[in-house]
């Protein structure tokens, strides 16, 4: 039996209001596209947070305690994350429920020792998914019709720059001390961890506009555009970052789009 996530009480607490001329405008199909939008970043937001929780003993593990208190930290903004969703959600007249899909276990790693083992992670959690949350959820604020949107927005995105800065400062530091072997081991790595953001990301941004004006301005985002949004965040931010920290991004970027659909699941946040 399906668990059901059941953040109705949550979305209520939370008081947030939709004012009704930003509703106006929206047909039936656009509502129901916009309340299918907004339940499942309610899901995906409720699922990162057991990504932190994982991140969160792993960092313990590899005696990153300062990390790891900052990961706890993390696992409690995505719980917060998913409340205010849910509170679009009902805003807009639909029930802040869904059932949880069956995820994969957050990786172990434990072909690893435990620094690399969590420097796996940070790389596809922080310095990967969190990176391209940054860039599609400042581009939705930006085209947020009400401003009660945009503020909500821009709260989640303040906590969102904050667990991408996190992982990029965890390599920063770290990176000196990186002897040559882990270095390729991680640039072996960074191949899969492409291909399954790409695989995770697209799923979420199918390839076609938002069905008017007025949905995208309540949060059904134009899929062609967020996927270009998407690939220049990697192609722009993401490789040259992970180049000047030594590892060789280029070329696992270039090795993930040559061989195509993941075998694996490294770990992913939203």
């Amino acid at each position: 039996m399906s668990a059901v996530l059941d953040l109705e009480g949550a979305a209520r607490r939370a008081s947030f209001m939709l004012p009704s001329i930003a509703l106006v405008d929206l047909d039936e199909p656009a509502r129901a596209a916009a309340i299918a939008t907004w339940r499942g970043r309610m899901v995906n937001e409720h699922a990162s947070s057991r990504v932190f929780t994982a991140l969160t003993a792993q960092l313990a593990r590899a005696g990153l305690a300062t990390q790891a208190r900052a990961a706890a930290v993390m696992m409690a903004d995505e719980l917060r994350h998913a409340e205010l969703c849910a509170a679009v959600v009902e805003a807009l007249g639909g029930a802040a429920r869904a059932e949880l899909p069956a995820l994969p276990a957050v990786p172990e790693h434990d072909d690893a020792d435990p620094l690399e083992a969590v420097l796996r992670n940070v790389l596809s959690v922080s310095c990967l998914s969190e990176t391209v949350a940054v860039a599609l959820i400042d581009a939705e604020r930006r085209g947020a019709g009400p401003p009660a949107l945009a503020d909500l927005l821009a709260r989640i995105l303040a906590d969102e720059v904050g667990h991408a800065r996190a992982g990029w400062r965890l390599l920063e530091d770290l990176a000196p001390r990186l002897r040559p072997a882990l270095r390729a081991r991680l640039d072996d790595y960074l191949v899969l961890a492409f291909q399954h953001l790409v695989e995770h990301e697209l799923s979420h941004l199918p390839a076609r506009p938002s069905p008017s004006a007025a949905a995208e301005a309540i949060g059904v985002c134009d899929g062609n555009g967020a996927r270009q949004l998407f690939f220049a965040t990697i192609e722009q931010v993401i490789v040259p970052g992970l180049q000047a920290h030594g590892l060789d991004a280029v070329n696992a970027w270039r090795a993930s789009q040559r061989i195509g659909a993941c075998p694996s699941s490294p770990a992913s946040a939203s």
